[in-house]
Order: structure tokens, then C-alpha cells, then sequence
């Protein structure tokens, strides 16, 4: 398939998405995203991207659907499932030039594991709504490859740092804590580190794959921002115990797992080298390049 031929449809065009779609545009991609205000259309007109509006209340016309080659669906299941589904399954699974489909899910599947290790052959059984929808959701799209052939992929993505999205940011506007929890730890991922694992899965399509997306080493978030205060030269927030912190439920719901999660099949498989094997690595970079 030449360059001119690929054509990459993301479904929600937001802060992971365009990391893979700047690295494809580079390539001579046709990149095509969905967005839901004017603040998102605005960005994606400042990158040169079309973009088309997208939810339970707007569909793509199929002539858009006609020149995909690739589809990723980052956007997150709401209460009443996922909108991409349930808008757009019969003609997704009637797209003769669809090569791959990447559906972003997340660890939250595992739900709750004292801080054992867990792959993607582990049971799932997530701790609260939000991960019970993923999982029902990942079901549907493995069922669409399944019983119609599409080329599903699915990742399960770790928590997402990156420019613009790590404890510096926080250190900077003062809103940082380091919240104890005695044995806590989150894996994470770098958003250019995401990229690359997309990019090798297109590369090596194996529909009905399941991928597990983090790096090597998961950490403690108290010890993310107290090395993320040293790189930057300022104090590490005060210790909060957990009982104490004021954390929206959002990121209440964060502290209800505790897990290591393994990223062997992504590198045995995909052949994946990551450039930033751990959160050290990642935060330095991103300082370095005045992030």
C-alpha cells in the first residue's frame, strides 16, 4: 500500500491520537479526526488536520468511511456504551479497505491486585463502572472481528504522561501532591512511547490481538513527583495521607487499584524498543525539550 493510500480515521482526535498522527502525516498520511467543540476544531484546523464533527447525535457520512485504510477509536465508552458502536458498527464491519483498528482501553480492566503483576492473560474484573464498561466494550469490538472480520486490536493503556501532560505541569501551577499510600504503585507510559507501539502494531497486524501498553518499571506516584520536583530545583510536595487528601473521585478511583502491569507480549511480539523505559527517562526528556 503506498503512502498516498493510508488513510488514518481517528475517532476522537485528542492528546494520543495526535502523537500517532503526527508521526503518520510525517509519512504522508491522510489524517482525518472527530471532534465535539470548537475549542478541539480549532486545534485540528491549527494542524492541518480534517475533522469532522462526531457523538451519539452526529454521524460520519459513509463517503467518509470509503478512503480509510486505518481507524483508531480513543474515545471513551459513556453509560450507554460506546458511541463509535453504536453509531458506526454495521459500516465499519462493511469497509472492504479497513486494514486496522486500534481500540484504546485501559489497564483498569485488571481492576485491584495488592500490587501483583498482571498481563493480558490475566482474569478481568474491574473495581468500579468505569472499567466494567471497557470491558464490555473491548467484548463488543473482539466480537465485531470475531463474527465480521474486522482487523480489531486492542490496548490496554497504562497511565499517559507526556509534554504538556506531567508532574511538571502540576509542580508549576502548585496544584501537585504526593499523596501516601503505603504500597501504591501506577504504571505508566510515555504518549511518544504509545505512538511507536501503535505504529509497530499497524506495521504487524494481528487482528484479535490483545496488547498490554506501559513501561518497565511502575512506581510509586509520591516518588513520580518528588523526582519531577528535583529535576525542576523546587521542594516535593508535602506527604498527605490518603484519608486526608482532597482528590476529586476521578483520581480517588485512581488509588482503588494498585497493580504492575507486564509489557513482554508488546516487545516479544511487536519488536517494541521503547525510548523511555521509565518515568526517569520520560521526565527528563520532556524537560529537556522545555516541557
Amino acid at each position: 500500500m503506498t503512502a498516498a493510500r493510508r488513510h488514518l480515521l481517528c475517532f476522537g482526535l485528542g492528546y494520543t491520537a495526535q502523537a500517532l498522527a503526527a508521526r503518520l502525516a510525517a509519512e504522508g498520511w491522510t489524517v482525518t479526526g472527530t471532534c465535539r467543540s470548537d475549542e478541539q476544531i480549532a486545534a485540528l484546523a491549527a494542524r492541518g488536520y480534517a475533522y469532522h464533527p462526531f457523538d451519539r447525535d452526529n454521524s460520519l457520512v459513509p463517503e467518509l468511511l470509503a478512503s480509510v485504510t486505518h481507524i483508531l477509536v480513543s474515545i471513551p465508552p459513556d453509560e450507554s456504551g460506546d458511541p463509535v458502536l453504536d453509531r458506526h458498527r454495521d459500516d465499519i464491519a462493511a469497509m472492504h479497505s479497513l486494514r486496522w483498528l486500534g481500540y484504546l482501553s485501559t489497564t483498569g480492566v485488571y481492576g485491584d491486585r495488592e500490587g501483583g503483576w498482571v498481563d493480558e492473560t490475566s482474569e478481568l474484573r474491574p473495581s468500579g463502572a468505569r472499567g466494567r464498561r471497557r470491558v464490555a466494550v473491548e467484548a463488543a469490538w473482539l466480537d465485531l472481528w470475531r463474527n465480521r472480520g474486522v482487523p480489531v486490536h486492542i490496548f490496554r493503556l497504562a497511565g499517559i504522561y507526556g509534554p504538556g501532560r506531567s508532574p511538571f505541569d502540576a509542580l508549576r501551577a502548585g496544584t501537585a501532591k504526593r499523596v501516601a499510600k503505603p504500597g501504591q504503585v501506577f504504571s505508566r507510559i510515555h504518549v511518544d512511547d504509545l505512538a511507536g507501539v501503535l505504529i509497530s502494531s499497524i506495521g504487524r497486524p494481528r487482528p484479535g490481538a490483545v496488547y498490554n501498553v506501559c513501561d518497565d518499571q511502575p512506581a510509586s506516584p509520591t516518588e513520580v513527583v518528588a523526582h519531577a520536583a528535583d529535576l525542576l530545583g523546587v521542594p516535593a510536595p508535602a506527604l498527605v495521607p490518603f484519608d486526608e487528601a482532597a482528590l476529586s473521585p476521578m483520581a480517588r478511583s485512581f488509588y482503588a487499584d494498585n497493580k504492575r502491569v507486564s509489557n513482554t507480549l508488546i516487545k516479544a511480539e511487536l519488536r517494541v524498543t521503547l525510548r523511555y523505559p521509565d518515568y526517569r527517562a520520560g521526565l527528563a526528556a520532556i524537560l529537556a525539550a522545555g516541557g
